[in-house]
């Protein structure tokens, strides 16, 4: 098979043949098929994107063109269950949903990156915490998830290196945007992480990678649509990402919310909606319960009976964090030498979160290119949501910067993405819609 008769079908609006998609993969494994050659087929498929069932066939062979774990040789007992976020600002659902959904029975092998762009990476506020190992070996990994219930790890490269290939000459080709192409990133490495389900987070708004309604809305379709026809149960949910998700944005900051959510300290309304609609999806794909309003209550009982934040005490001393990180997280969390809080008048009407995840990024908190070394220390806490007012008593935001300089520039940088008005705009729902095959 000549592999410019692969990109000549597709270039021609055709769709791959099973054959075609499997003689790919492997050249992707492999290197055998050059680089660009793969950005010609990348484009063609940009331009005239996948069948359901062709981007299905997609997934399932570059999820096989590397390891793929089996939970079913452990005996677990409870479904294995996983969430994907298609990336925001301040979103740090991962360490609260893992450990609420493994103590309402769920096993939760969470495989996640690290941030570039504007968005923060889980990986990166995972090794926040002191003695973390977000790079543990399989073995580890293994017996975390299957005697705590859940592990929240970084990529491996072993997991579907055919997509780990793909996705870097898409980078640089102007051919990431492809929903199909993305659609099979994603779903092949959670295929390749042995899930029987899985519950993707897509975000829309100004701090997503999807602006509107309709894209957002179409990678949903096409994620669960797709799973379908690779042989994985599949919900998604469309949530906001007009504001910071929240009242922090950073690294070990965000994992201080997590830690205050999960002893049921401090619970912001935004951010529970969040996790407490995703955490009941997860219950809904493993098959625990059928109803909605139960799964959520199952979902509260975990954090207000302390059984959530006993798990993910477990899971960090198991991965080499502190013992002891829950009830002492201060003690083990890098801190920023300057904090200064930023003050304005007004009632916050809407935000620009793109804008506020590169802001962390010129704190040194975030990546521009992925050799970057960040400052896990930086970010923002206190976030005013739309509709606070704000005064001499309450901040917009306070700051969190290596030096007086950084901050000075961080309050800059936020005072141009936040817009101020006189009276309070109207409430937006954080759940837009629950999207099931």
């Amino acid at each position: 098979m000549l592999f410019t008769d692969v990109i000549r079908t597709k270039r021609d609006g055709h769709e791959l043949t099973d054959k075609q998609i499997q003689f790919f993969v492997d050249g992707l494994a492999d290197g055998s098929i050059p680089a660009e050659q793969v950005s010609s087929l990348a484009m063609a498929v940009f331009l005239n994107s996948m069948t359901f069932e062709e981007a299905g066939r997609l997934t399932n062979k570059m999820a096989a063109s590397g390891t793929v774990l089996d939970w079913g040789k452990e005996d677990l007992g409870g479904p294995v269950i996983d969430k994907h976020s298609t990336g925001g600002v301040g979103d740090k659902v991962s360490f609260m949903l893992a450990p609420i959904a493994a103590a309402c029975g769920c096993f939760v092998p969470m495989i996640s990156g690290r941030g570039l762009g504007h968005t923060g990476g889980t990986t990166d506020k995972a090794e926040s915490i002191q003695g973390y190992n977000a790079t543990p070996s399989f073995d580890v990994f293994r017996k975390t998830v299957k005697n705590i219930g859940c592990a929240i790890i970084g990529q491996t490269g072993e997991l579907a290196p055919a997509d780990r290939r793909f996705y870097s000459i898409r980078d640089i080709t102007a051919t990431v945007e492809s929903v199909p192409l993305i659609t099979a990133s994603i779903l092949s490495k959670k295929i390749a992480a042995g899930l029987q389900g899985l519950v993707s987070d897509v975000k829309v708004g100004s701090g997503a990678f999807m602006k509107t309604t309709d894209r957002a809305r179409e990678l949903a379709d096409s994620l669960i649509r797709t799973a379908e026809k690779a042989g994985l149960e599949s919900h998604a949910i469309i949530t906001d990402m007009n504001e910071v998700l929240g009242s922090t944005a950073g690294n070990a900051v965000e994992i201080r919310e997590s830690v205050l959510y999960l002893r049921n300290d401090v619970r912001e309304s935004r951010l529970d909606d969040v996790v407490l609609s995703l955490c009941a999806e997860m219950l809904i794909v493993g098959g625990i319960t059928n109803n909605r309003d139960i799964a959520r209550e199952r979902c509260e009982q975990a954090v207000s009976s302390g059984k959530a934040a006993e798990i993910f005490g477990q899971m960090t001393a198991a991965l080499g964090g502190p013992a002891d990180f829950v009830e002492n997280y201060d003690k083990y969390l890098p801190k920023a030498p300057v904090v200064q809080a930023l003050y304005a008048d007004g009632y916050v009407d809407s935000v620009d979160t793109h804008a506020v995840g590169n802001a962390i990024i010129e704190l040194g908190g975030g990546r521009s290119r992925a050799d970057d070394i960040l400052d896990l220390s930086v970010g923002f806490t206190n976030i005013a949501s739309i509709g606070v007012k704000l005064s001499a008593d309450r901040p917009l935001a306070v700051i969190h910067a290596s030096s007086a300089s950084d901050a000075d520039l961080a309050a800059r940088n936020l005072l141009n993405a936040y817009t101020l008005s006189e009276s309070a705009p109207a409430e937006r729902p954080m759940i837009n819609e629950i999207l099931t095959v």
